[in-house]
């Protein structure tokens, strides 16, 4: 934050109250071209800001009223310091409208319009915008985006936050039993935990694009959301994934065009919107990899195939042309956003896979399975795509072998406080 200006006639309202009442405001000059100024009324003073360019063209903008009668609050009612701060940021914001960089602006900025900039640079940056995009269309939106962040309030966010952990999750399905569904679920400790964690993430979200706006110079401070921190000890639980018996039984159960994605998704991690991307030109069967070019995080990343998985790949890219999808539905047409759920869903009906996965799900078993057998968390890293190893670390660590657990089942004594038996779990892993 830059050092404030001193000007011993409008430091203190005290001092200002000496000051006549004129129409010409007393100014202070901030910088070169840039200055604050001070009008006195009769029932209090204003500050206004003032910014000449390079041709001499000045610009003025009222910018909130002085702390003459009332405390400043820092939103409607501003100290000589918070002025100096809020006329900054008008100073920088002119001064990119001079340069080309901003189109010029006759309204208060307002979260909608950070996010519409946010995503506009987020775009640029060659990243995925669909869930996130979503994200802020469903709960940031409609609950704050027309508000000015000139005048958003660390309690307007920190109320708007612990009220998204408070609604219940929202699913798709039919009306009488989504709302027993959702009562259902509604309680209970992992349902909260869900429920803090999404709004955790969206929250996430919000101060990625009201950090922007703070660093791009149109607004003051970036103090309201600064103090807003996200709920604790909301971590994703251990991550499910099927069983080889389960993968098996699934991939039987499936329909032969959902079939083949379904197997896709087990073979190599990917995403269900990496999958249904994929062009016939994207495998590589010399090298035997996959190249996703449209990723979560907007780099190309290479999937490295097993032969089950060339004989895969093999198979649906055979004799096509290089611009050919390679996963397509029974009619021919493409796979599209959410044409994955209904069949799942039915998938793991005929299965007996109860409660039904989620196509996620199917990446995390890849994940699984690479980690149940030893190998590295930077090459499991890699095959899935994340930035490092702490994401991948966080959901596959657990599975994998380690000094510690090996230790200890070496080591730790048998008591004999627990009788043989002859049940054995169905599908359970060979170990």
């Amino acid at each position: 934050m830059a050092r404030a200006v001193r000007n011993p006639r409008l430091n203190t309202r005290s001092a200002r109250t000496r000051l006549e009442a004129r129409r010409e405001p007393y100014w202070t000059v901030i910088s070169e071209g840039c200055a604050l100024g001070y009008r006195r009324g009769a029932k209090g003073g204003y500050w206004i800001a003032k910014f000449r360019d390079e041709l001499g063209k000045r610009r003025y903008d009222a910018i909130g009223a002085a702390d003459d009668v009332r405390d400043p609050d820092g939103l409607s009612v501003l100290s000589f310091a918070q002025a100096q701060e809020r006329a900054r940021t008008f100073f920088a914001r002119k001064a990119r409208e001079a340069a080309g960089d901003l189109a010029p602006r006759d309204r208060p900025y307002t979260i909608d319009d950070a996010l519409d900039d946010y995503f506009q640079d987020y775009a640029k940056r060659g990243k995925a915008l669909s869930r996130t995009k979503s994200a802020a269309n469903l709960h940031v939106r409609p609950a704050l985006g027309a508000i000015p962040i000139a005048k958003l309030t660390a309690k307007r966010l920190r109320d708007w936050h612990h009220g998204l952990a408070d609604k219940a999750r929202q699913v798709r399905g039919k009306r009488g039993e989504l709302a027993r569904e959702t009562e259902r679920r509604a309680n209970g400790r992992d349902a909260l935990r869900r429920r803090r964690a999404t709004a955790n993430r969206v929250l996430t979200v919000l101060k990625a694009a009201l950090n922007r706006a703070w660093r791009e110079g149109m607004v003051a401070t970036d103090e309201a959301w600064r103090r807003i921190s996200p709920f604790n000890s909301v971590a994703a639980p251990v991550i499910r994934y099927l069983t080889d018996d389960e993968t098996r039984r699934l991939v039987n159960a499936c329909a032969a065009d959902f079939r083949d994605l379904v197997s896709g998704a087990l073979l190599t991690g990917c995403r269900y919107g990496e999958l249904i991307a994929l062009h016939t030109s994207d495998y590589d069967a010399d090298a035997g990899t996959l190249t996703i070019r449209e990723s979560k995080a907007g780099k190309v990343r290479h999937v490295v195939l097993t032969e089950e998985g060339r004989t895969l790949f093999g198979r649906l890219t055979a004799g096509r042309v290089r611009d050919a999808q390679i996963f397509h539905r029974s009619d021919g047409n493409a796979w599209g956003p959410s044409h994955q759920q209904r069949p799942l869903a039915e998938a793991c009906r005929r299965a007996g896979i109860s409660p039904a996965i989620t196509f996620h799900t199917l990446r995390h078993s890849h994940g699984s399975a690479l980690a149940m057998r030893g190998v590295p968390m930077g090459v499991i890293a890699a095959q899935l795509g994340h930035a490092d190893t702490r994401m991948t670390e966080k959901h596959y660590a657990h599975l994998a072998p380690s000094y510690v657990a090996d230790t200890i089942r070496a080591h730790f004594p048998t008591f004999g406080i627990v009788g043989d038996t002859t049940v054995t779990a169905i599908g359970r892993r060979p170990k």
